[in-house]
């Protein structure tokens, strides 16, 4: 499976397509991908109805583009780079506008962010009824980087390509335990609990809105057999994360409760009560809201170093960990999207 960070995954069909689109020849097919992206200033955002659109669009200019002098006697492999390299220009332009802009995206980003952090704290793999036979640190963190790639890509693609690397990752180890052990693997039962494992480790950003992004926008013939089956495992993931309690962790309900508590204290995250903020004037409530949110995301910004317990110091030292891990993989990912990818999408916008 290629890496969406590899040359082969995003870039030649994309260059290509972009060399394609300079040439004279080309203006009919430019102008309708202009037209259509300028049509989306008529409209509000709506996630469902502009994907809706961007799938007829591409259909539309599938046949646009075999028809077309450019690709006379193209094969159906360069037919179908030409359309990945259209996704891809498409997206980027419309990214702004397409992915996580509702409230209800960030809110259920934030609420699986938040939960995934109070996972973290306490949830082993013998919790998700991992074997241990099955278990494999070392090899869970190559799926754990992969899914944290994400959400540094705009095409939809390349934001998928994270998911089948992840997902591959430990597949081929499930192959590998079943071949040296002479055991039958049992699909999804022994692929799902460790998917939900790595992505309670990963704590990929905006997971919802990434997933939502990738269903909506990757072109649907794309979306079938295993690309299906590794996305749809992962939006159960997501599900299972949300909708998480004590059974489905194996544990009484009184240890659940113990546990998330623990972490909530662990982490500062201060859930204001209802009563909390009613009778205050719209401003101060939303002061104190926003005041309670930066408390949440920043839970030792006030904290003096001798008050710290033991266990803040090891959580400030995960915290730590997770800045700088964030850090290097924007930090690679913007030089990997690099500036002259904005400059070949500028040049096709002035020629």
């Amino acid at each position: 499976m290629e890496s969406p960070t590899s040359a082969a995954a995003a870039r030649p069909d994309f260059y290509d397509f972009l060399d394609r689109m300079r040439r004279p020849a080309a203006a009919d097919l430019f102008r309708s991908i202009k037209s259509f992206l300028v049509s989306f200033s008529f409209h509000e955002p709506n996630a469902e109805d502009d994907g809706s659109k961007v799938q007829a669009f591409l259909t539309e200019m599938e046949s646009a583009i075999r028809d077309h002098p450019l690709w006379a006697n193209a094969t159906n492999q360069e037919i179908d780079d030409a359309l990945e390299g259209l996704e891809k220009y498409i997206m980027t332009k419309l990214f702004d506008r397409t992915f996580g802009t509702s409230a209800e995206d960030a809110i259920t980003d934030m609420e699986i962010s938040q939960k995934i952090g109070l996972l973290q704290q306490f949830v082993k793999p013998h919790h998700l009824d991992i074997p241990k036979i099955l278990q494999n640190e070392a090899s869970w963190l190559l799926a754990v980087k992969e899914l944290q790639k994400m959400n540094s890509f705009k095409a939809p693609r390349e934001k998928l390509l994270c998911i089948m690397s992840c997902c591959q990752v430990i597949n081929n180890l499930l192959l590998n335990i079943s071949m040296s052990n002479d055991r039958t693997l049992s699909g999804a039962d022994e692929f799902l609990p460790i998917l939900i494992y790595i992505t309670i480790k990963a704590n990929p950003p905006q997971l919802h809105s990434n997933l939502k992004f990738v269903q909506l926008f990757r072109r649907e013939t794309k979306l079938i057999s295993e690309v299906e089956y590794y996305l749809t495992n992962l939006i159960s993931s997501k599900m299972f994360i949300l909708d998480v309690n004590a059974r489905s962790l194996s544990m009484e309900e009184s240890e659940f409760e113990k546990h998330m508590e623990s972490a909530r204290q662990a982490t500062q995250i201060s859930v204001a009560s209802p009563s909390s903020s009613q009778g205050l004037p719209t401003s101060a409530r939303s002061n104190k809201e926003e005041a309670d949110l930066a408390g949440s995301r920043f839970p030792f910004m006030d904290s003096e170093t001798e008050s710290l317990r033991p266990e803040e110091v090891k959580q400030l030292h995960d915290l730590y960990r997770q800045v700088v891990t964030r850090y290097t993989l924007l930090s690679k990912a913007l030089r990997k999207l690099s500036i002259d990818e904005d400059q070949l999408l500028s040049s096709v916008d002035d020629s």
